[in-house]
């Protein structure tokens, strides 16, 4: 396999300070006051004693990413030799586990007479501009992987966080579903629809991937705040279970100010995957009752990203890490390329 990297921004870009609702970029004490403490004091953080609690949780923060690779690297040795699954089955993607409609799409664009205009005929709607809704998954297939999913929750293994904005979920990889089912489900599966879809995205060149579920209920986790993703593409599906409410919402383009966009309103069903473009804005409003889980692949295309890093907008600076990482790699023969050494 291909080695990947991280962007050096990993380690100071898009914190997220949860109570503020507010992504920040930190170097050092003197540039974060000077770039935030009017904001966070219009947002309530008025006390010397507040601005401290947030530099704490800020560099906590830090540390976590410093250490992330090696920590989840652990993380998955261990599950590997406690963990007992209870459906083994789910982490080997097979095809009846796919809903026939996604099928459908799957067989017209591998075709070779595949079009936009013809896919577009199949998938009928645009749930908001560029997102497209359609079923991934059967019924059957979403009850065991939940059951699985929540087997694992309630066992003594290790869990990681999935990123900063969720608090409750699995990271795929760790958990060992990496190899065997989000990968052939990347490359078999999605990637014929991103290439028609998503040509201008990176989408026929997506080479890597970040996969995991998030876990929304009452007394945790129950909305998403708007955000963008560390993805070219990005499949987010409903997996259940019984909840109420909870649409999902779509801005513009990061590079577009709030105060010029007008959101849209989605419904996601269960079963039902939305495809869209990692750098649109997006959140998730409030459950109101039940508990829901949704499976989020990051997609990512090396061939656009070394260019320009999606999350901090310049040139990546790339950092040595393991596995997928961040989707980077490094261009023997691009000597303009930046290099530095991994800081865990």
């Amino acid at each position: 396999m291909e080695r990947f990297y991280t962007c050096s921004c990993f380690f100071s870009d898009n914190i997220f300070l949860e109570e503020y609702k507010l992504h920040v970029r930190f170097v050092s004490e003197n540039q974060f006051r000077k770039d935030y403490q009017n904001i966070l004091r219009s947002l309530g953080c008025v006390s010397e004693s507040q601005f401290r609690d947030v530099l704490g949780k800020i560099h906590a923060e830090i540390e976590r990413r410093q250490h992330y690779i090696l920590k989840s690297a652990e993380r998955a040795a261990t599950i590997k030799e406690i963990y007992t699954p209870l459906h083994q089955h789910v982490y080997y993607l097979q095809e009846s586990f796919l809903a026939p409609e996604f099928l459908q799409l799957v067989k017209y664009c591998t075709s070779t007479d595949a079009t936009m205009e013809g896919l577009m005929n199949l998938i009928q709607t645009e749930a908001a501009p560029r997102v497209f809704r359609f079923p991934v998954f059967r019924k059957e297939f979403c009850k065991d992987f939940i059951e699985e999913l929540e087997h694992f929750e309630q066992s003594d293994a290790p869990k990681g966080r999935p990123n900063t904005m969720n608090n409750y979920g699995i990271l795929l990889n760790e958990l060992g579903f990496d190899e065997t089912f989000i990968t052939p489900l990347r490359e078999v599966y999605l990637h014929p629809l991103t290439a028609l879809l998503y040509s201008d995205y990176g989408g026929s060149c997506l080479d890597s991937h970040k996969a995991f579920v998030v876990k929304y209920a009452m007394r945790e986790d129950l909305d998403l705040s708007y955000h963008y993703d560390n993805a070219e593409v990005t499949l987010n599906v409903s997996l259940g279970k019984d909840f109420t409410e909870g649409n999902l919402f779509f801005g513009d383009m990061r590079q577009v100010p709030l105060s010029e966009t007008e959101c849209v309103e989605v419904e996601h069903h269960v079963t039902e995957g939305l495809l869209h473009r990692g750098q649109h804005m997006h959140g998730a409003l409030p459950i109101s009752s039940g508990t829901r889980w949704n499976l989020i692949i990051w997609m990512r295309a090396s061939r656009e990203r070394n260019k320009l890093c999606p999350m901090c907008g310049k040139r990546p600076t790339l950092v040595e890490s393991g596995g997928f990482s961040d989707g980077f790699t490094m261009d023997p023969d691009d000597t303009s390329s930046t290099f530095s050494c991994s800081l865990t």
